[in-house]
């Protein structure tokens, strides 16, 4: 994980925002063709149709880290309010787990990293590839305390970012039930680890001493 990405996380965790409009350039090595375009060869398809959100699964990090690693990251075009945007990001989260499965990226991924700080990092990220050809990450931003998601998305398809938002939405929103899940989670003001989850139909948030394990 690049420095450039710890940075963007530690800008979000001192933000009360749903959207991150500061546009975030990860760097990795230096690039080949078509400045910011990384992985993004050619035009983005007709998204007339619905586009196809596909997750990133954990073993696949590294690979889209190297297909987009000089991807310029932005906010914008993901402004228009949703359903999604006014509902709790811990319910959010349970919707992702029911509809995408587990996260891209938690704590426990990350605690073994070169210069691990707790405080740099969130509760969950979800990576997505877009009709096989458009990156978007989506994160929370005070763990399981706030409202709606972060989005970040390739700058050169802000166009299409309110259509993929959309179509997101509507598919978390269209489920009957929720996911269970369990996560740990660093409140960087009070200095306070939590363990999150959703199970039985309740939400739960339990002060804990630093984990020795991170779920």
């Amino acid at each position: 994980m690049t420095d450039s990405i710890v940075k963007m996380r530690v800008l979000m965790r001192r933000c009360i925002l749903v959207l991150i409009l500061l546009p975030v350039v990860i760097a990795a090595g230096e690039a080949a063709g078509v400045p910011g375009g990384g992985g993004l060869e050619g035009q983005p398809r007709d998204l007339l149709d619905e586009p196809e959100i596909v997750k990133v699964e954990t073993a696949d990090r590294a690979s889209f880290q190297r297909r987009f690693g000089d991807v310029q990251w932005t906010g914008a075009g993901f402004e228009g309010s949703t359903v999604i945007d006014r509902i709790p990001t811990r319910e959010i989260r349970a919707r992702l787990q029911k509809v995408f499965g587990d996260p891209t990226q938690k704590l426990k991924h990350l605690v073994d990293g070169d210069n691990f700080r707790p405080g740099h990092y969130i509760q969950f990220e979800y990576w997505f590839v877009i009709n096989d050809e458009i990156p978007m990450m989506v994160l929370d931003i005070d763990g399981p305390f706030g409202n709606g998601l972060v989005f970040a998305g390739a700058s050169r398809y802000v166009d299409l970012m309110p259509e993929i938002k959309r179509t997101l939405s509507g598919k978390l929103m269209d489920i009957s039930e929720l996911g269970e899940y369990e996560d740990h989670y660093f409140e960087i003001n009070d200095r306070q680890w939590y363990l999150v989850r959703y199970k039985d139909g309740s939400f739960e948030e339990e002060e804990v001493s630093r984990p020795g394990t991170l779920k």
